[in-house]
């Protein structure tokens, strides 16, 4: 045969799975099939995991789930007509249960390759649920000797090289890749540097989507044998990617008709990533919308924009709460904000409320001066309201707080903290600003004013945070080095800062860590955010 004459239409399906609907996630593969044969493809990918989602967790350990896997996989085998697929899901065996790329074929399992690499850092824990696979896993498809290797497996260097060694001209990758900062580059650039190694096509295909915590950017794509990437599906979307190989392997074409997604910078990859992040969860678990309360501030300015980026302005509500101490000028730039953005705002003040509560303290109280104990009252006051408002209305209550402020406790339980999800959760102070400003690139909706004030709580008089804080542009970096980069205090010293201002620091991250326990769940964006990234003990001496 001709090396140049075409011999496989092949796409990779980036979707977007619910965890543990294995019986939907089924059908969205039997219907993406359909479409695929009716368009003349011959060879379909799905990412890692597709029946069950990622990460199932638990989920796995319930007899039921492989029972539900099997009913599954017997639909799309049935479905499977004149076309061959690449499916991601688990598989009990001889030997216990493995992370396996399945090949199915006119209604037959012709392959099966179960992933070796099993990662157990960071936000994975696999080791806790699959065991590793040894063999190679190769297919033959129209005349081309494909290999199979599972997400982690392209990280290290022998999965790949036992796929070459057992014939493979193409490698296919599956993934459950999820999105932090700058996580995109890091993989293109290290697959392309397996495809140069060992002088293979490689197909990349990822998830994309929200699952708590977690999302999946996508970004799927092809690099030929010398690394160049010849196709790639856009970020934090649905796709499908097609391309052409020739008889030898080679991507002969990328489908004309889809333009090229041109890479986003850090900006609107951040943000792109936390609007996905917070409609995934609102969709996937069934909420209405979403209320929040809007101070003025920044923190809860970039929270409305991302919130109604993600569900629309008709599924969000603002609630807006001014104390005693609550400036003019935060009521007003709340309302512009909200009227902007085109959301409706309530404004009920808590001061009747707060009064009531000091009211019925003031026999335990007497003769007790005031200190942080009456603002975290006037916290708790508006987490009441605002939990009343999502009961009412079935909508979820989003939080406002940024990692620096979740990082040193400088939040209220059961006040700001109350809530379902925690949009910025991972999202350092300054971060915040510099999002602020890309939402703002072409629509100002943030008014300005909001993103140069100095920040406040707004519980005392003439409060700022830089009273309670160092400044963020320190304060931000201390914590980097100490929470990401697990740097101790002498450390974080030579770098060049005071010694008794970093000790601070460190003494409010470890302090904070039982309110971190309790605080809801958010889009992780950093190499390391609190939640599944870090787990330390409450009650330590270290």
């Amino acid at each position: 045969m001709n090396a140049s004459q075409p011999t496989s239409r092949v796409r990779i399906v980036q979707f977007n799975p619910l965890v543990g609907d294995i019986a939907g996630n089924a059908e969205q593969v039997i219907a993406a099939l359909a479409t695929a044969r009716a368009e003349g493809i011959d060879l379909v990918v799905f990412p890692e995991l597709a029946l069950t989602g990622y990460p199932p967790e638990d989920l796995l350990l319930r007899p039921e789930c492989a029972e539900r896997v099997e009913a599954a996989l017997a639909r799309i085998r049935a479905a499977s007509a004149g076309i061959t697929l690449v499916l991601g899901y688990p598989r009990t065996a001889v030997g216990g249960l493995f992370n396996v790329a399945g090949v199915i074929r006119d209604g037959e399992t012709v392959a099966e390759y179960a992933k070796q690499a099993l990662p157990n850092y960071g936000v994975f824990d696999e080791k806790r649920y699959f065991q590793p696979g040894t063999l190679a896993g190769v297919f033959e498809h129209r005349g081309l000797c494909v290999g199979l290797s599972v997400c982690e497996d392209i990280w290290q260097e022998a999965p790949t090289r036992q796929a070459v060694e057992a014939g493979a001209q193409v490698l296919v990758n599956i993934n459950a890749s999820p999105f932090h900062a700058g996580k995109r580059a890091e993989r293109e650039a290290l697959v392309a540097r397996r495809a140069r190694e060992h002088g293979v096509t490689i197909l990349y295909a990822n998830l994309v989507g929200g699952q708590d915590e977690l999302v999946f950017d996508g970004a799927s794509f092809a690099v030929d044998a010398s690394g160049r990437q010849v196709a790639r599906a856009p970020c934090f979307d649905e796709a499908a990617l097609d391309l052409v190989l020739d008889a030898a392997g080679v991507p002969a074409a990328a489908r004309a008709d889809v333009p090229r997604p041109q890479p986003l910078d850090d900006e609107a990859a951040i943000y792109r990533a936390l609007v996905l992040g917070v409609r995934d969860y609102v969709r996937k678990n069934g909420f209405k919308g979403a209320v929040l309360g809007l101070s003025g501030g920044i923190d809860s300015a970039l929270t409305l924009a991302i919130a109604v980026d993600a569900l629309g302005a008709d599924r969000v509500e603002a609630v807006l709460m001014p104390s005693r101490y609550t400036a003019d000028i935060s009521n007003e730039d709340a309302f512009e904000e909200a009227r902007r953005l085109g959301v409706q705002a309530y404004q009920l003040p808590i001061g009747p409320a707060f009064d009531t509560f000091l009211g019925m303290l003031e026999p335990v109280f007497a003769g007790a001066p005031a200190d942080v104990t009456e603002e975290n009252i006037q916290a708790r006051c508006r987490g009441v309201l605002l939990m009343a408002i999502s009961n009412k209305r079935g909508s979820i209550l989003l939080t406002t707080g940024n990692k620096s402020e979740m990082a040193v406790g400088y939040a209220t339980l059961y006040g700001d903290m109350a809530g379902g999800f925690a949009p910025i959760k991972d999202v350092p102070k300054q971060l915040v600003y510099r999002l602020a400003r890309y939402r703002n690139r072409e629509v100002e909706v943030i008014p300005e004013r909001v993103i140069t004030r100095p920040p406040s709580a707004e519980l005392r008089p003439d409060q700022t945070d830089q009273d309670s804080l160092p400044p963020y542009d320190r304060l931000d970096e201390i914590l980097r080095r100490y929470i990401e980069c697990d740097e101790g205090v002498a450390a974080i010293v030579a770098a060049g800062y005071a010694r008794e201002e970093v000790e601070r620091v460190a003494r409010l991250v470890d302090r904070s860590e039982y309110k971190r326990r309790q605080a809801p769940p958010g889009v992780r964006i950093s190499a390391r955010a609190f939640g599944r990234d870090r787990r330390y003990p409450i009650t330590s001496g270290f």
